[in-house]
Order: structure tokens, then sequence, then C-alpha cells
């Protein structure tokens, strides 16, 4: 009972801070919660939060305020995440679902993301490697050039141009694509990038010596899609937020920034995704990157289907309002998750 009687306490303190950033008091707790005890006992029971580390003294007041340690008992401790109302998630659904293409939605789902929970919000482009084949098309551009463009089940597209020996806008060159078409589709629909592309390999056997060459100029480009740079990109909204908190960081907010500055740092961070579903939650000194250790980083994953090809979330201070950011952070995963399945 005294156990569950501190966790209250402490549930109390951090939903005071977070609310009002000032040092939290026992007097303060016995007007604004109903803890059913005596002040005497609260104060006992902010020590022993104290002596465990879950709280501590800012300065010299008799406020307290919760450690890192103190924030992941709470967040370990929530019995459930937040729901959002039938009104939030209408308007999320509205809003992301006006998107016209994969660089519209990522763009929305930061700047909605930014929005809703005052934080800065990260978003990683769909991994191609973690992508599979929707389609396979072919775009003659001239009689010798031939774009190859490559759709998979996120949406992105990628697009290659190549050179060829054949006339492709005669009836010959038209059969050949239209041959070549239906071999590379019938190998790759379906597939992981990496699988397909192994699955293409054995392909040019299957055409006349003399087609050959085309058949391998088309299955370079496909290749080349997967060592694309923009494979490896995020981007960001709401950075302006952390101003909003400056006072939230022991120094500076400076080291932050630069972290966010570093792409790769944040592709780190989204690379640890907790699942399905699921919401991973680090908080300050958990961040294994020193500019960050200062800040709490909610984040889960997005997909199709059981594919779960990248990682969204959001950075701020870890004084956060953690059940309504991990709600918000779920949330708009799933519906980015059922606009890129459609």
């Amino acid at each position: 009972m005294s156990e569950e009687r501190r966790l209250a306490v402490l549930r109390a303190i951090v939903q005071d801070y977070v609310q009002t950033s000032e040092p939290v008091g026992s007097k303060a707790l016995l007007e604004r919660h109903h803890l059913g005890v005596s002040a005497a006992t609260v104060r006992n029971d902010m020590a022993v939060l104290e002596e465990e580390g879950l709280i501590a003294a800012p300065h010299t007041s008799a406020g307290r305020v919760p450690t890192d340690a103190g924030y992941r008992l709470f967040v370990d401790r929530l019995s459930a995440v937040k729901p959002m109302s039938v009104a939030e998630r209408a308007a999320i659904s509205e809003y992301l679902e006006g998107a016209f293409d994969l660089d519209d939605v990522v763009d929305r789902t930061v700047r909605l993301l930014a929005t809703l929970t005052r934080q800065v919000a990260v978003m990683q482009y769909p991994s191609l490697t973690r992508s599979s084949v929707r389609h396979v098309e072919f775009v003659p551009l001239a009689p010798s050039r031939l774009m190859v463009v490559l759709i998979v089940n996120t949406g992105r597209v990628e697009q290659r141009v190549i050179e060829s020996g054949h006339d492709l806008l005669s009836p010959p060159g038209e059969t050949l694509l239209s041959r070549i078409r239906h071999q590379v589709n019938a190998e790759a629909v379906g597939k992981r990038l990496v699988d397909a592309a192994a699955a293409l390999q054995s392909l040019p056997e299957q055409f006349d010596p003399s087609e050959r060459d085309l058949v391998r100029a088309v299955i370079r480009s496909l290749d080349d899609a997967l060592v694309e740079e923009r494979e490896e990109r995020v981007v960001l909204a709401g950075t302006a937020n952390l101003a909003r908190v400056g006072t939230d960081f022991p120094l500076t907010i400076g080291p932050v920034l630069e972290a966010l500055e570093q792409h790769v740092v944040l592709l780190r961070l989204l690379a640890e995704h907790p699942g399905a579903d699921a919401v991973a939650v680090r908080i300050g000194h958990e961040n294994p990157y020193a500019g960050l250790q200062s800040t709490s980083v909610v984040s889960t994953e997005y997909g199709t289907g059981s594919d779960l090809v990248a990682g969204l979330g959001v950075v701020g201070p870890t004084r956060m309002d953690y059940p309504t950011t991990m709600a918000s952070v779920r949330a708009v995963a799933a519906y980015v998750s059922r606009i890129l399945a459609q």
C-alpha cells in the first residue's frame, strides 16, 4: 500500500511539474490532488522518493522535480496511453489523407506531429531496403533512351534513365519492352528490394543474346535504386518549439540543436524500433548521444500491413507530457501506415 501511495505521489509530482515547470511541494500536492493522506505522510513519501533517486531538489526551495529515473518509472507504470478524442483522430485523418505523394505525406506528418506535441518531430523516409516492389514500369523517352520506374509498396518512386542499342519506339522494340516488363514484374513484384534484385540476376539468360545487354542495363538501374542516397534521409519540423522550453535545458539548447543537425544520429535513434504499435521512450541519459541527454525521445515505426519500413517520433525536454505525446506518436504512425497501404 505504501508503495502504491508513493507512486501516486510521484505521478502527481510529474503531472504538476510538466504543467507548471515549477518545483512541486507537499502543500501544492495536497491542494491539487486528492491523495487522502496527511501532509506529514506526503512529506515522508517525498523523502523516500528522493532517497530512491526519483525526485530531487533543484535548489534550496522546498519543492522537488522528477529525475530521469522518476520519469522512467512514471512512463513504465502508465496503465494506458491517453486515448485521443474522436475529433482529434478525425482531424489527423483528414489532414494526412489530403497528401498527394510520398514527399507530401512526410512533410504533412512532421508538421502535424510537431503541432500536436509542441515538440520537434522527426520522420525517416521509408527505407528502400525494407520495402517491397509494387510495380516496375518502362517509359521510352527516345528511340534509344528508356526510363525505368520502380514503384515500391510505400508509394516511393525511383526513376533511372538508361541507353539502349534498340529502337524502343519501333514495333519490335515495343514488343521487347513488353516482354522485359512482364518478366521483371513476374520475378520482382511482392519481394523485398534485396530479394527482388537477387531474383533478377538470372533474367538475362531468358532472352536472346542480342537482347541481353538491354535486360542487364534494366537490372543495373534497379540495383542502383538500392544505394540511392535518399535512403538515409530524415525530415524535421518544429525545431522552434525548443525555444519555448529553453529553460528546461541546463545550460543551453546548443548541444540539442547540434545533435538534431546530425541526421545519422536521428537515424540511429529511429532505428531502435520497439515493434508494431509499440512506442519507445528514451529519457535523458538513456539516450546514448551526449547532445540529447537533456531530452526525451518518443518514437515508433510505421509501414504497410505487417511490413514496418521506417520510424518517426519526437524529441523534446524531459519535462514532457508523456501520455499525450505517446498517444500522438502512435496515432499519427497508424494513420501514415494506413495511407501508405492504399
